[in-house]
């Protein structure tokens, strides 16, 4: 019987080794998900602060060209308002799409990085 003993304590001694084990990989996986979840959160906070900002420069070029306009007394006057407004339009446009790409581009880094070591961090990794 002492053989059988033996073969329970360690079978008892191996199960609580899984549980450990499965117990630190959920641990793992549920740091790594906050983790991710926090890295998302931050990012797309940032995205949204540089769209509430574009969206205010826009406000502000568009009631300067208000302002510019209404103070127009010649065809001239117009041409120029206009002109420069579409001058400064068309520059914050080039940078929205600059801002777009890096955003995008870090959007991704992010993810992979995130990602990658939240796979290998719980030991899925190929």
């Amino acid at each position: 019987m002492s053989s059988y003993q033996d073969y329970q304590d360690e079978i008892t001694r191996a199960s609580k080794t899984v549980q450990k084990k499965i117990a630190e990989t959920e641990k793992k996986i549920g740091d790594t998900t906050l983790q991710v979840q926090n890295e998302f959160f931050k990012t797309c906070e940032e995205m949204g602060r540089a769209v509430i900002s574009r969206a205010t420069a826009q406000i502000e070029l568009t009631s300067k060209l208000t302002e510019k306009l209404g103070a127009a007394h010649s065809l001239p006057d117009v041409v120029s308002a206009y002109q420069e407004w579409l001058s400064k339009q068309m520059n914050a446009c080039s940078e929205d799409a600059r801002q777009f790409m890096t955003n995008s581009q870090e959007f991704m880094t992010t993810s992979t990085r995130l990602f990658s070591y939240g796979w290998s961090s719980v030991g899925m990794s190929r």
